[in-house]
Order: structure tokens, then sequence, then C-alpha cells
């Protein structure tokens, strides 16, 4: 069954909730919402990754997501932590997050793959190309779902060569980092090319902008409601193609969707008689 991971913003200016939960208190709240919905782990981060963000100091990055971390896990709730900071990372592992997720898949920062594997911690390497002020300029692609597969697998020998067993990783494609609207449509289409490689797989699409261009002319006007809506029919998908975890902002809405589409599928399995009722 495929996984759902809430996502829970410490930050002021991410791209789509920035600033309603950058308060401890308030992201805790919010994270124990989004496991009353559903949430099977909470992804805890304190450092945006929107288009155009700046980079932000360790330091900071710690005050806002630790005690969050320390909250959810003395709640004995499952914690991953969005960092590509190593030192956040250990940090955080220290306060009770049990996974890494590194959108830059260890390339932001040379010294995380071989501080997570020191911790018992899993962790999700992302496909990336580049920090967030520029990642669209390296949008280049000869193939784009062969040079994905190709790029995380070279991640997969780095992490292999600091010391992570193979089944400690989670693969991401990196939905949305240093892919345009095409681009991301193409590597979904093909997930179960990625799933086939054998690690588990995260995928997260969640009110990203190439889906506010598939529902309307102007990204603008695909608001909130609408963006959480083909999220949830993307998620549902992407559980289809056999991923291990989507990473979403709407719980309910994503928990829901699996939920039929797993019943879809089960169709199959019922009796005449069930069917008649």
């Amino acid at each position: 069954m495929t996984l759902v991971m809430g996502i829970v913003n410490v930050t002021p200016d991410s791209f789509s909730d920035g600033g309603r939960y950058a308060d401890a208190d308030a992201a805790v709240a919010h994270a124990l919402r989004l496991r009353a919905h559903g949430a099977d782990i909470l992804d805890v981060g304190g450092e945006s990754t929107r288009p155009g963000a700046e980079r932000v100091d360790p330091s900071i990055e710690q005050d806002r997501v630790l005690p969050v971390v320390r909250a959810l896990t003395e709640a004995s709730l499952v914690v991953s932590i969005d960092t590509m900071n190593a030192s956040t990372a250990v940090a955080a592992v220290e306060a009770g997050a049990r996974i890494v997720n590194d959108v830059s898949g260890g390339l932001a920062d040379p010294g995380l793959l071989a501080a997570v594997a020191a911790t018992d911690a899993d962790i999700a390497i992302g496909h990336w190309r580049g920090h967030s002020t520029d990642m669209y300029a390296r949008a280049e692609y000869g193939d784009v779902v062969d040079d994905v597969i190709a790029e995380l697998r070279g991640r997969l020998e780095a992490a292999a060569s600091a010391g992570i067993a193979p089944s400690r990783i989670i693969l991401d494609p990196g939905i949305g980092f240093g892919k345009k609207g095409a681009q991301n449509w193409a590597v979904l289409r093909d997930l179960d090319r990625l799933v086939g490689l054998g690690p588990r797989v995260l995928v997260g699409t969640s009110r990203k902008r190439f889906l506010a261009e598939a529902l309307a002319d102007d990204p603008a006007d695909a608001d909130e409601a609408r963006r959480d809506l083909a999220t949830a029919v993307t998620s549902a998908l992407a559980a289809q193609a056999g991923v291990w975890a989507v990473r979403v902002h709407d719980v309910a809405g994503t928990r829901d969707a699996l939920t039929v589409a797993r019943s879809w599928q089960e169709g199959s399995r019922w009796t005449s008689s069930t069917r008649s009722h």
C-alpha cells in the first residue's frame, strides 16, 4: 500500500503555505492534523526549495525544525527531515527523525551521504541539477526519463560508496526540480521504470506549477483547491505505478483518492454476488 507523507513547512517563504506554520507550535498542531487525516509520515522542512528561493543558514534551519521534530517523535509519530544539510540531517535524526529527505540527493552538501550512513536513518535521494535560484536553466535533457534514471543510478552508487545499504534508500524523481512542464509529465508517465530499479520510490507533485499549467491557460487561475485535486489524481496514478509513498500538502484528499484507486483495482476480485449488492 502506498504511504502518504504529509508536508510540514516550518518556513516563512515556501511556495504554497509559507508562513502559515512558521511557529513551532503551529507546525506541530498542523502535523497532528495531517496525522489525523491519514498521514503515515510527517516531513518537516525548514528551508524552502521553491523556484528562486535563497539558501538558509543551517543554524536557522535547525532552530526552526528541531523543536517540531522532537515534539512529533515524542508523540510517537514517524518523522522525516527535509534538508540538504548534513549537520541538520544528523541533528534531526538525533532528535528522532527516521528518514532524511534530501531533494539534492547528496549533491548540495558533499558530506551528507556519509553523515547519514553513520546513523540508522533511511534516506530519500532526489533527482537534482542545481539550487532553486537557477534550476530551470539546467532543464536540458536528451531523453528526460533516461537521463533522470541514469543520474539517480549515479546517486545510488554514491550512497553505496558512502556506506548506505540499499534497503535504506528511497528514490525521488524530483518532479518540478530542474524540469519544465512536459518533462515532469514524461517522468510521471514512465514511473514504472524508476520503480523497476529496486529501491522504494517517493513522488511529490503537490501543488506544483506544472499541474497549474495543465489546468489553466494562466497558472495563477489554478487555485490551491484545484492544485490539490490534481495532486490527488497524480498521486493515485503514481500509486498504481507502484511507488512507495507520495508527498502532499492535502493529506485527506490524497488519502481518499488512494482509497478509491485501490478499491477500483480490487474490483476484479469481487464475486458476482458481492457486485449484485
